[in-house]
């Protein structure tokens, strides 16, 4: 029963850390056109996520947990849009370092670990529920 009851822990540590990259992602691409509002600004700056995996001391299981939010120290890209409140001297804003299709990808794969995490404990679930069914028809 103690294995089972990691095998939740671990699923439930992994589900929080997926959703919170789920959130980190989502802002990025909310964002992926935000500039600054005066000429020159900074733009929006790509969120990082990091993870690390820390043995749980009470069931001896390593689970995943988020370490940190960082940003992305890369460049802005100019784009000429001499209109824009943003614009420097010569028309060019700068835009956030927010690649939408790198953004797209990691939600999939942080929506598939999600749903992987969710099966390991949909399994234990019904594992613990078998289990308890024996122990009651003995």
């Amino acid at each position: 029963m103690d294995a089972l009851t990691t095998a939740l822990k671990v699923g439930a540590s992994g589900l929080a850390a997926q959703s919170e990259r789920l959130r980190v992602v989502s802002e990025n691409i909310a964002n992926a056109q935000s500039t600054g509002e005066t000429p020159g600004s900074d733009p929006y700056r790509r969120k990082t996520i990091t993870f690390a995996a820390e043995l749980d001391r009470a069931s001896g299981g390593s689970v995943v947990n988020v370490t940190s939010i960082g940003r992305d120290a890369g460049a802005f890209p100019l784009e000429f849009q001499p209109g824009n409140q943003a614009a420097d001297e010569n028309g060019f804003v700068k835009m956030p370092n927010v690649n939408t299709l790198i953004e797209m990808t990691d939600m999939s794969e942080a929506n598939r670990s999600y749903e992987a995490n969710l099966q390991i404990i949909r399994q234990a679930r019904e594992l613990i529920s078998m289990t308890i069914d024996l122990m009651r028809s003995q």
